[in-house]
């Protein structure tokens, strides 16, 4: 990992808007377009891809199977795949990629001041995809990822992607995804073995003929905390299944980091956690949303990793032999170490993504904020001195920690602080030398507000402002756990520290990324830069806090601090004693009551606690601990409770059971 942030540190940004401002759009769509392809790729029309699907050894057997299951014929198994692979597949053509390139150009300049791209990872990748089969995958932190990555490979003569999407229910902007290189995929699939099927073998031919780079989301999902999300194994395990049974020599995996300073979609994200529907998808919706080409979202940056290539990171990890046991045309069951193998690769991949990112100074100012009472940012203020001196001790912090900042170096700081709190007007309003919180307007109908909307009100601008902290948490979550274990195990020493460590990150897989397997190079890490900054003393048996360290210490650990209460408050409503199990839809709701009433009568200062996606994190984790336990009744999940190690979890957040007794906690996985 250092070796890869090390190689991107000083890589050159080129903002390719400069070009468009300067140039015709119109132009630029209707230029030359001459990009040098996989060079083992044989040429192959989108509707030869999908006679090579339909005609494969493995969707032939899988339709003779699935015919004698459920007692169809063969002929009519074959026609429903046919049609589920006509539902899904691109139809990438130039003319819409022309049409989708001119579209962007006027849009992104509207949007942006300019969007910021590493040339020399383009010149690694435009050289990796005529070598093999390149997978692009990038975070997902905004609709505008969607087309973005081709808008710049189109840019740069390099062969534009088929790309993994939702089906959209708008059929016109649907149709032009599809032309554009979409390839869609029903967001619930359940076992629905012949869509599988399909769509495994659809994306394997893709890899195998090198047909066009194939990009989708890890993460599986648009983050709505703006937090990377554990990544999703499915589409993984697809696109590299042809390496592990031989059919393809290599193939390259290059991480994508894309980086906002506003993203278009802060207002309806925070929302959406606090469990307001997401707007139904239509074109009028669409139409409706161009307002937002009236306002500024600052710069984007857009970071090409290092090409990875699988051959050399499967080393030792996977042995392939066992796919010659049986005729690769059959489906086999991922084996467990094809999983785990899997797994790591993904987790390695969002890790990359995460040390690719730039931190913007909003990011940083985020952090401080949110550790001010919500009171002062309500009511009194936050002086505006006193932000901006701690924002320039964070980013010395944050550089010291590796961080790659987003600050410009020719612009007073002040300066850069002062345009930065304006670009996000709409979450925070500085006046008389004071920082505000900018709550939602009151609703127009003149009747009193209720406390609980008063709550709801506050919580969407926290949420808005968390998810900007959220950029930035990958660097300081790791050393922020050690200052957290410090604190709450009152101790020292080193081989009582390790396991409250490891505790914590098994609770909190669920939140951040963690490589499996590497909780004790993320220990030394952690410890190394709170070394580093003059934060800690480490000896072979100690990690001594020095007297300059407790400003540090107390940052790192009120940065974890929310998510301790979130998870909590979820523990507190799973003990109560009317709750002996539940449904997937009743928890969210009880849980948000819970923690609007907490707030209210003071006992809660959090309204993080409100955020959905930290709720089911939460009961994620405990699934995974075996706490919580699920089965099926009628059409929903119903969860039950072991409440007795839910409580003792509890008691290890808040130090009431000591370190010690940490190995024999069940459940704990320590």
């Amino acid at each position: 990992m250092d070796s890869v942030k090390g190689d991107l540190v000083n890589e050159e940004f080129v903002d390719i808007l400069e070009e468009r401002r300067r140039s015709s759009d119109l132009g630029h769509a209707f230029r030359t377009f001459s990009p040098h392809p996989y060079k083992g790729a044989p040429s192959c029309s989108t509707a030869d891809l999908n006679k090579a699907v339909l005609e494969s050894q493995y969707l032939r057997y899988m339709s003779k199977e699935i015919a004698t299951e459920t007692g169809s014929s063969v002929e009519e198994v074959r026609e429903e795949a046919s049609g589920i692979l006509e539902e899904m597949s691109q139809n990438l053509q130039l003319g819409f990629i022309r049409l989708m390139a001119y579209t962007i150009s006027k849009m992104s300049k509207r949007l942006f001041s300019s969007i910021n791209v590493n040339m020399e990872g383009l010149n690694r990748l435009q050289q990796a995809i005529q070598e093999h089969p390149v997978i692009l995958m990038p975070n997902h932190r905004s609709y505008v990822d969607f087309l973005v990555i081709s808008y710049i490979l189109f840019t740069y003569d390099i062969p534009v992607p088929v790309i993994a999407a939702g089906i959209r229910k708008m059929k016109m902007v649907g149709k032009i995804l599809r032309r554009s290189g979409a390839f869609f995929i029903r967001r619930a699939i359940g076992s629905d073995k012949l869509y599988w099927a399909v769509l495994s073998e659809y994306v394997k031919t893709i890899v195998r003929r090198g047909f066009a780079p194939v990009e989708f989301y890890v993460e599986g999902l648009r983050s709505r905390t703006l937090k990377s999300l554990v990544p999703k194994l499915g589409m993984m395990h697809m696109v590299l299944e042809p390496y592990f049974k031989g059919e393809v020599f290599d193939i390259t995996l290059v991480p994508i980091s894309i980086s906002y300073d506003r993203v278009l979609e802060e207002s309806l994200l925070a929302h959406e956690l606090l469990g307001v529907p997401k707007p139904k998808e239509s074109t009028t919706g669409l139409l409706k949303a161009t307002k937002v080409l009236q306002e500024d979202y600052g710069s984007m940056h857009v970071n090409f990793g290092r090409p990875m290539s699988v051959r050399q990171l499967c080393q030792g990890k996977i042995n392939r032999c066992q796919y010659n046991l049986i005729p690769r045309d059959l489906p086999q069951k991922p084996t467990a170490e094809a999983q785990a193998c899997v797994s790591w690769l993904a987790h390695l991949v969002v890790r990359i993504q995460e040390e690719g990112s730039l931190i913007s100074p909003w990011s940083l100012m985020a952090c401080l904020l949110l550790q001010a009472p919500t009171t002062v940012l309500t009511e009194e203020g936050l002086l505006w001195h006193q932000l901006t001196e701690k924002t320039l001790w964070l980013r010395k912090l944050a550089l010291d920690f590796g961080a790659r900042l987003n600050w410009p170096e020719k612009i007073p700081d002040l300066d850069v602080m002062a345009s930065t709190v304006a670009l996000h007007c709409s979450i925070v309003q500085r006046k008389a030398g004071r920082v505000y919180l900018v709550r939602e307007e009151e609703p127009a109908i003149k009747r009193p507000i209720s406390a609980e909307e008063g709550v709801f009100r506050t919580a969407a601008a926290v949420l808005m402002l968390a998810s900007y902290r959220n950029q930035c948490l990958h660097l300081f979550v790791r050393p922020a756990m050690v200052a957290t274990a410090i604190h709450i195990s009152k101790t020292t020493q080193r081989d009582k520290l390790f396991p409250f460590f490891f505790f914590l990150q098994d609770i909190f897989s669920n939140e951040f990324i963690f490589i499996p397997g590497k909780s004790s190079e993320d220990f030394e890490e952690a410890c190394f830069f709170l070394k580093k900054c003059a934060a800690i003393d480490v000896s072979q048996q100690e990690v001594t806090v020095s007297d300059a360290g407790q400003e540090v210490l107390s940052f790192l650990r009120a940065l974890l601090k929310p998510f301790i209460d979130t998870y909590q408050v979820v523990f507190r409503y799973l003990c109560e004693d009317g709750v002996h199990s539940f449904s997937e839809k009743q928890s969210p709701p009880a849980v948000r009551n819970l923690a609007t009433k907490l707030i209210l009568s003071g006992e809660l200062h959090t309204f993080e606690a409100l955020s959905s996606d930290t709720q089911k994190n939460v009961l994620s984790a405990l699934r995974r601990l075996e706490i919580v336990t699920k089965s099926r009744v009628s059409e929903q999940n119903e969860f039950r409770v072991n409440k007795e190690a839910v409580r003792r979890i509890g008691d290890m957040l808040s130090g009431k059971i000591p370190p010690q007794l940490l190995h024999a906690t069940p459940g704990t996985r320590l």
